[in-house]
């Protein structure tokens, strides 16, 4: 065997191992914006609602972390969610709050290169699963948190473009 053919075994192998989407970091800047959709939300002693929704999503370090700040209400409820979300490659941890019941703690999570974020919220009286996946200008919005006042959401959204 020669060693031209080793280096260019070599070559090959670095190329496709540099090439390997899973060893990239999802950039989640394509999610700045605005968003607005529609969906429904479930309280916890209650019957399904319909709502309409708005999400901003803003960059606030590029590639590295973003702000949230989601906006939900039905004929009788309302939801304002804001979280502060840092980056490390696909793991993501942070900060939320829900102003309107005055409610708040950490995010954990990943983000994956096909627009998919799983993430867990926690608080003092919550915790709550949500999953958000985005496809080009879409997304839609889960949340799933069983025994809190709102025990389900699920909206789906469009970017808005100017």
């Amino acid at each position: 065997m020669s060693w031209k053919f080793v280096r260019r075994c070599i070559a090959v192998c670095w190329a496709l191992i540099s090439a390997n989407p899973l060893h990239a970091a999802p950039n989640l800047d394509g999610l700045a914006g605005a968003w607005s959709g529609a969906g429904s939300m479930k309280p916890k002693d209650g019957a399904w609602e319909k709502v309409r929704c708005k999400v901003a999503y803003g960059v606030t370090k590029p590639g590295r972390a973003f702000s949230l700040d989601l906006r939900c209400a039905s004929d009788a409820y309302k939801m304002a969610l804001s979280a502060n979300i840092e980056q490390n490659g696909a793991q993501l941890s942070g900060n939320w709050f829900e102003s309107e019941y005055r409610q708040g703690g950490k995010i954990s999570g990943t983000a994956t290169d096909d627009g998919l974020i799983e993430a867990r919220i926690e608080g003092q009286t919550v915790a709550a699963l949500v999953t958000i996946r985005t496809r080009g200008n879409h997304q839609s919005f889960v949340m799933d948190a069983p025994g809190s006042w709102l025990s389900q959401v699920a909206i789906e959204l469009n970017k808005e473009t100017r």
